[in-house]
């Protein structure tokens, strides 16, 4: 709760900075959804691992502070995960991890051209639920996990690379890589190699003018 106070206070502090930032635009608000495509950076006890499609949706205050350059805090649900097979015993298995968040990127975005721009931030990630779905692929049985959470650090940090291009003054596509920092296993063993998240998000973006 601690950390999900300090991300919103990050936001916030953010936003009353540049309503103080003297410029000739506006501040915008809009909204913003699309795909995401998740992957687990390492996990040696997995035989193949593969990304996992899902999707992101949430708001943005889009925050000019200087010419070309804004800010944009956002508060997004964002689904996370991987999906990965592997072996036990002689019996194969297929595993889906789904992981969802409530992030809160706050990007700093240069306009290279007047409707494109380039970006790059923090994001700060809050778990609200993990879900592990296991099935056995040689009979075809399966389970799912849904107190799975308790397994994982619920706090997430990461370093967003993007760029987005508006078609018109509302309408523009958005694509982002977020690199996760943090260790999702809240229990590590001790020499054990860290797992991270990591996602690349496309989209769409609506400014409200």
């Amino acid at each position: 709760m601690k950390k999900l106070i300090l991300g919103l206070a990050v936001t916030a502090s953010t936003f009353a900075f540049a309503q103080q930032t003297p410029s000739s635009n506006p501040v915008t608000f809009g909204v913003k959804g699309g795909m995401n495509v998740s992957s687990l950076s390492k996990d040696s006890g997995l035989d193949d691992q593969k990304s996992k499609i899902g999707f992101n949706a949430g708001v943005f205050a889009n925050i000019p502070v200087a010419t070309s350059f804004s800010v944009q805090p956002e508060v997004i649900y964002s689904q996370y995960g991987n999906k990965s097979n592997f072996t036990a015993l002689g019996t194969k298995y297929s595993a889906s991890t789904k992981l969802d968040y409530i992030a809160v990127p706050v990007m700093f975005q240069y306009n290279a051209l007047p409707n494109l721009y380039l970006e790059a931030g923090p994001e700060f990630g809050f778990m609200v639920s993990a879900k592990n779905k296991l099935k056995n692929e040689s009979n075809g049985d399966s389970s799912t996990s849904d107190n799975y959470k308790d397994n994982f650090n619920t706090f997430n940090f990461g370093i967003g690379l993007g760029a987005g291009y508006y078609f018109t003054p509302n309408l523009g596509i958005t694509a982002r890589y977020v690199a996760g920092l943090t260790d999702i296993a809240k229990n590590r063993p001790s020499g054990a190699d860290a797992v991270r998240n990591n996602v690349f998000q496309v989209g769409l973006a609506y400014k409200f003018r």
